[in-house]
């Protein structure tokens, strides 16, 4: 009786440990696929099934989801004049309020770029601004867009991440990864 009994709260842990790892794994729902330019010097992941994207005069690298078209990543790499920093740029909620700042000011669309969340993070010699923002646009819709900001070798990159926020519950955790993900080398 006792060996039934140990054996069935064993199997009922293995059971809750296997649910537990199946519904974690399916939380996003969203594979991820790398893209790397060795050119430019960077990779990232983005989600599997979005398709690469030309924009003429626009960003550098662009990949959207084939479906929702304005669910997109993007990266665009300009010169830093002076051999300047990040830091020298300002702190991540200075950077940031800039950023938002310039993207206003530049949206041919009307929109409202707030800047609701800025930090800094470290990996290995590199110093990476993650910041967040959320867009109003005149028609009423908002969208959700998360960026990474690096200088290296005289460029800043800025990889984006942008979806309507009808979408951010559902693609959150795979934005979130995408760019976690972004590398400058």
């Amino acid at each position: 009786m006792k060996k039934t009994v140990k054996m069935l709260k064993r199997f009922a842990v293995l059971f809750v440990v296997v649910l537990a790892l199946g519904l974690q794994s399916c939380s996003s729902g969203v594979s991820l696929q790398a893209y790397n330019d060795s050119y430019e010097g960077y990779e990232f992941k983005y989600p599997t099934g979005w398709v690469a994207a030309n924009v003429e005069g626009g960003p550098d690298t662009v990949f959207h989801d084939i479906i929702n078209n304005d669910e997109n990543v993007s990266v665009v790499v300009s010169p830093v004049s002076g051999g300047k920093t990040l830091p020298d740029l300002g702190t991540p909620s200075e950077v940031g309020y800039k950023l938002s700042k310039s993207i206003t000011s530049m949206a041919v669309d009307g929109r409202n770029v707030e800047l609701v969340n800025a930090q800094s993070f470290e990996a290995g010699d590199k110093l990476y601004f993650i910041l967040v923002y959320v867009a109003c646009l005149p028609s009423g819709r908002t969208r959700h867009d998360l960026a990474s900001v690096i200088i290296r070798r005289g460029q800043l990159y800025t990889f984006n991440a942008s979806l309507p926020e009808s979408r951010w519950e559902t693609m959150k955790d795979a934005m979130k990864q995408t760019v976690a993900s972004f590398s400058v080398y």
